[in-house]
């Protein structure tokens, strides 16, 4: 074998042979070297591995590190916002405050309102009785003057003499009645007048025919003396035989019906 061929031969032996490798280096002396060599290989090898594992610990410290400061970041985040909300709820509470505090002296002021509405009414219930009395002293005095009016045109123009007065009758009150042997005056008194009293008084004569036809005669005659007369309440008054008159002067002619009376 040549030399070249040798030499290779050793060379693959010493990369591939241990033992081989070891026996070498126990003849030139160098065994205990390359034991001590394994032993650092070996050393630094878990040197590396905890020095690998050093790193990952310290890249999961450094990701729980980061994970640490997102969830401070997100607290730091919820508190901004939850402070916001305290406001925006301090601002509704003063709101409400507001609120209620205008709320309060729109309920004052509608109570001054009401008492002002209370004194008013007070003073329209001591205005209307006055009206009210007014009118009732104005009535009466209307209602005298018919009667003379009526009785005085009855006894010029038909040579009657009559006593009017106001009657009740079944529940009835007729503000002009006056009867003779064969004639019954049966009349109202208004200041204004409407067709709502001519068929009140229409009603009314019916009522006694029916009623009480010992307060009727033969003949009737239907009156009614106002101040003022609205053309529709004189239409029906002159259709149903009404005599309308006022102190001065007829306002539909005077007509006397006949009545059968039981």
């Amino acid at each position: 074998m040549e030399l070249a061929d040798l030499k290779a031969k050793i060379l693959e032996l010493l990369r591939e042979d241990v033992e081989f490798r070891y026996a070498v280096a126990g003849m030139l002396g160098l065994d205990e070297i390359l034991r001590r060599f394994e032993k650092h290989d070996k050393r630094f090898e878990e040197i590396l591995a905890e020095i690998r594992a050093l790193r990952e610990d310290q890249h999961r410290l450094w990701e729980n590190q980061n994970k640490l400061w997102e969830e401070v970041k997100n607290l730091r985040e919820g508190q901004n916002k939850l402070w916001e909300n305290v406001n925006k709820l301090w601002e509704e509470v003063r709101a409400l405050r507001e609120g209620q505090d205008k709320l309060w002296e729109n309920v004052n002021r509608l109570w001054e309102e009401v008492r002002s509405l209370r004194l008013g009414q007070e003073d329209m219930r001591r205005d209307l009785r006055d009206v009210k009395r007014t009118v009732e002293r104005l009535a009466l005095s209307l209602e005298d003057e018919a009667r003379d009016v009526i009785a005085h045109r009855l006894k010029r123009e038909l040579g009657v003499e009559v006593e009017l007065e106001r009657a009740f009758a079944d529940g009835l009150e007729i503000n002009v009645y006056g009867a003779t042997e064969d004639l019954c005056i049966v009349g109202e008194v208004a200041v204004r007048l409407g067709p709502g009293l001519v068929e009140e008084l229409l009603e009314k004569v019916e009522a006694l025919r029916r009623r009480r036809p010992d307060l009727l005669r033969k003949k009737v005659l239907k009156v009614i003396y106002a101040s003022v007369a609205i053309p529709q309440a004189l239409q029906l008054a002159q259709e149903n035989n009404v005599w309308v008159l006022k102190w001065d002067r007829d306002l539909t002619p005077m007509k006397i019906e006949e009545v059968q009376v039981s």
